[in-house]
């Protein structure tokens, strides 16, 4: 039997914060586990309809000193999206910068508070391009 995928775990230092933010990618909380005596708990999110296919947040209550400044250990979490337009600009009306616009109407990255990459990709073909994104400049590395 093949490999079956099961998550993507990520550590993070605020917990209520990158959940706000996954929740702008339309994620929901589909499992939480509180262990007290780890002092750990474990947040689930994933899709509407995927929850086969979470995200796992690791948040330590007393702090994660190992924890990267930079999150960029692990790589990314891609998600193809309905209308990479809209689902750009709603994360910038939120505050959160995008990192690679969605300039050829197929791909965008943006980052979590925690700085993990986000790819988000167009479902099916490219939409035409449209302003004010086809003339937008990255903002920063992903």
């Amino acid at each position: 039997m093949a490999p079956r995928y099961l998550h993507t775990m990520v550590r993070v230092k605020d917990l209520e914060k990158t959940m706000a933010f996954f929740e702008l990618l339309d994620l929901k909380e589909t499992r939480r586990i509180d262990n007290d005596g780890g002092r750990f708990t474990l947040v689930f999110m994933a899709p509407e309809g995927q929850e086969e296919c979470p995200v796992e947040l690791t948040y330590n209550w007393d702090g994660d000193e190992g924890l990267p400044s930079d999150g960029r250990h692990f790589g990314h979490l891609a998600y193809r999206v309905e209308n990479i337009y809209d689902l750009c600009q709603k994360l910038m009306d939120n505050g959160v910068t995008i990192n690679r616009p969605p300039r050829d109407g197929h791909m965008a990255f943006v980052r979590s508070p925690d700085n993990i990459s986000i790819e988000l990709l167009q479902e099916g073909d490219a939409l035409p391009p449209q302003e004010p994104w086809s003339s937008m400049e990255n903002t920063g590395h992903w």
